[in-house]
């Protein structure tokens, strides 16, 4: 069942997450037990045909740690010709993403409830992405709990190899030592090249959430990476 999420999850030593699963409304339940099944792709060791999976041929987006959802469905709504996965491991995250799909009618949008390492490295066939969307995740800002950190340079070069040449990875914090740590982390892989002189400005794809709204009429800041995949 989709509420058993632990049994998703194979074992990997360091995690760039912690599993709390939290509440769900009403409405995310439902919508985990109607549209999940229809929405969703079960992990599996084995390579994905991600044309078979959205029923198109299509740019393939893959996004990382959706949150709510609420991005991952707004830039799908606005960019219909291409086909978006977003992978998120908290189930009430994954039950809001499931009723704005269902809302919405978003043809271009699949969930895996998984570890990304996990579905990256089992099910994306090599050069087989357009782009990857890292947005706003864990900073893990102790200096101990570093290594749980999700960019990481494995995990970076796995990312690089799933993209097509020309294929873009897209990394946004409202943390700034951890975007420095991205930009020195992204800027070491051989695979990918800057498309900025240093940080990205916003592209207009990527709609502003309530949170970062509230943080920028603060003061606070918000650091945008575009790297793209030579070749």
């Amino acid at each position: 069942m989709p509420g058993e999420a632990e049994a998703r999850f194979s074992s990997r030593s360091i995690r760039s997450f912690v599993l709390r699963q939290g509440r769900m409304s009403v409405a995310q339940q439902r919508h985990m037990e109607e549209t999940f099944p229809k929405v969703s792709i079960p992990y599996r060791v084995a390579a994905l045909d991600l044309d078979a999976a959205f029923g198109r041929q299509a740019p393939k987006i893959v996004e990382i740690g959706f949150g709510m959802g609420e991005t991952t469905a707004k830039i799908a709504a606005a960019l219909p010709d291409k086909d978006f996965l977003g992978i998120e491991v908290h189930g009430p995250g994954v039950g809001s993403l499931c009723k704005l799909i269902a809302d919405d009618g978003l043809a271009n949008l699949r969930i895996m409830q998984h570890d990304a390492v996990e579905v990256l490295r089992d099910m994306i066939p090599e050069g087989a992405l357009a782009g990857v969307h890292v947005f706003f995740p864990d900073p893990w800002h102790k200096k101990r709990h570093h290594k749980r950190r999700i960019i990481q340079p494995d995990f970076v070069a796995l990312i690089a190899s799933r993209l097509a040449p020309g294929g873009y990875l897209h990394c946004a914090t409202d943390w700034e030592e951890y975007a420095q740590w991205m930009m020195e982390i992204l800027s070491a892989e051989p695979a990918l090249e800057n498309t900025a002189d240093g940080f990205a400005p916003r592209p207009d794809y990527r709609p502003l959430t309530k949170f970062e709204n509230r943080g920028l009429k603060l003061g606070h800041g918000v650091w945008d990476l575009v790297f793209r995949k030579r070749g």
